[in-house]
């Protein structure tokens, strides 16, 4: 089992910056695969970033590509999500996900644990 907590969420203007922290409690976050996924109200969840187990594989999605960075620091159980250059439509609550896995991978989906979400707010 394992608990995450999201924080670094906010309102910042349009071409500011956030990062977004995910601290994992329980076992070890090196078992877990990581994702940020972001969902606004009657809107599909969208993964924004994953990164596989030791951080060899990243996947970003187009919408983000060249502004958000994704990054984990094992030893602290942490997953980052680094966002500059933030847009009006990149409001949201961020949510971060944990998938148990024996390999180095991303993943789109099968995620066994979720933060709570913390909102960004972009203003333009």
């Amino acid at each position: 089992q394992v608990q995450l907590v999201e924080s670094g969420g906010g309102l910042v203007q349009a071409g500011g910056s956030l990062r977004l922290s995910c601290a994992a409690s329980g076992r070890t976050s090196s078992r877990y695969a990581m994702g940020w996924f972001r969902q606004a109200p009657g809107k599909e969840r969208e993964r924004v970033a994953a990164i596989s187990r030791s951080g060899g594989s990243i996947y970003y999605a187009d919408s983000v590509k060249g502004r958000f960075t994704i990054s984990r620091d094992n030893a602290k159980n942490t997953v980052y999500l680094q966002m500059n250059n933030l847009k009006p439509e990149d409001t949201d609550v961020y949510y971060c996900a944990a998938r148990v896995t024996t390999v180095e991978l991303t993943y789109t989906s099968g995620y066994n644990y979720w933060g709570q979400g913390t909102q960004v707010t972009v203003s333009s």
